[in-house]
């Protein structure tokens, strides 16, 4: 017994040690906590009365269009694990070049890596940024999905993946904010993403600050209220905004379908994945939001902005710009034409007026 009680005490000693090595292997941001961002002070600010263009682009975390990936399969199925070196390459550069041809103002970006083993452990805004013009220096970013490693079979390794703001104009600050998280038990809930919003605050001259964020919801939610209670978050802190009299644009990927019928075209086998009656309704009921249902009535192939990995095509919306009510729309599309081969979403792009 005494031999018994040793080698248990020695086993329970560790205990804490192992607790401690987790713990400090995964990510745990505040709920909104700041973050740190380049920007120097004889970078022009935004002015009211001029046009701004504001690109929002998931890009997959420059994996490029040649593979489908076991994640892209809903059970799992999918034949690939990460893309090769040489397509990560070639999709950064392709990413440069049609951010670079666009010319936007400011640039929102979802799914970059950070040091991932599927991505050669590259810093992905560091290489995006040295492709691109030099007038784009002030930037943030902040992580959403961070771990030493993450012991799923086709993983295996250290994850890093962030939302990201880019700017030609000065910056002043910028925020994290959490967005409720999946339900699971405390090491799963540790070691999977914990989404956010980030916030670029950017100062307008003679005239009281604007705000750009960049958001990325969860996706493989349904069976939980994760969907509701993320949305939900995201129009509190919208209304709060708007009682406080700021401007502000968000736009990202929302994993969600508009309201109307667009469920009704999903194939059969993806549907439980989607609520019939979307849960982004809520913001639509309460934002100014793009594309507008209008615009959805009237052409909704047009405002696609998702083509999975392994569909032929591109067949739903689930990317978004929301904005308050003094930003002026002067226009809006999604470049699609020639970006099918890069991302499995389309560059959101929008003109705007601060009035």
């Amino acid at each position: 017994m005494k031999k018994l009680y040793k080698i248990l005490t020695i086993i329970m000693s560790f205990v804490p040690l192992l607790f401690a090595a987790f713990y400090f292997s995964t990510y745990h941001p505040r709920e909104i906590q700041n973050e740190k961002f380049i920007s120097n002070d004889d970078l022009p600010v935004l002015q009211k009365g001029k046009e701004y263009k504001v690109l929002s682009w998931n890009v997959q975390y420059m994996a490029g269009k040649n593979y489908v990936f076991f994640y892209d399969e809903w059970d799992g199925s999918g034949p690939d694990v990460r893309p090769s070196s040489a397509d990560i390459a070639a999709t950064l550069k392709r990413v440069a070049e049609i951010i670079t041809d666009e010319n936007p103002d400011i640039i929102l970006l979802q799914e970059m890596d950070y040091k991932s083993k599927r991505t050669d452990y590259q810093d992905q805004m560091s290489e995006l940024l040295k492709l691109l013009p030099a007038e784009y220096s002030a930037h943030t970013d902040t992580f959403y999905w961070k771990a030493a490693f993450v012991p799923h079979p086709k993983i295996m390794g250290k994850v890093g993946m962030k939302l990201a703001v880019i700017s030609k104009y000065k910056i002043t600050s910028a925020v994290r904010y959490q967005l409720p998280l999946m339900p699971n038990n405390y090491v799963v809930r540790n070691l999977q993403f914990k989404r956010a919003i980030l916030e670029a605050v950017f100062p307008v001259e003679n005239s009281s600050p604007v705000s750009f964020m960049s958001t990325h919801l969860d996706a493989f939610a349904q069976g939980s209220d994760t969907m509701q209670r993320q949305v939900q978050y995201v129009s509190d802190l919208l209304s709060k905004k708007n009682s406080e009299n700021a401007d502000w644009i968000i736009a990202g990927d929302f994993n969600l379908l508009p309201p109307g019928n667009s469920y009704d075209f999903l194939p059969e086998k993806e549907k439980p994945y989607f609520q019939k009656d979307s849960e982004i309704k809520v913001l639509y009921d309460r934002f100014s939001i793009l594309p507008s249902l209008k615009d959805l009535e009237k052409n909704r192939e047009k405002y696609f902005t998702h083509f999975a990995n392994y569909n032929s095509g591109p067949d739903r919306t689930i990317d978004y710009m929301i904005h308050s009510d003094k930003i002026k729309v002067k226009n809006f599309h999604i470049r699609s034409e020639d970006t099918k081969d890069i991302s499995d979403h389309f560059p959101v792009i929008m003109t705007l007026e601060i009035k």
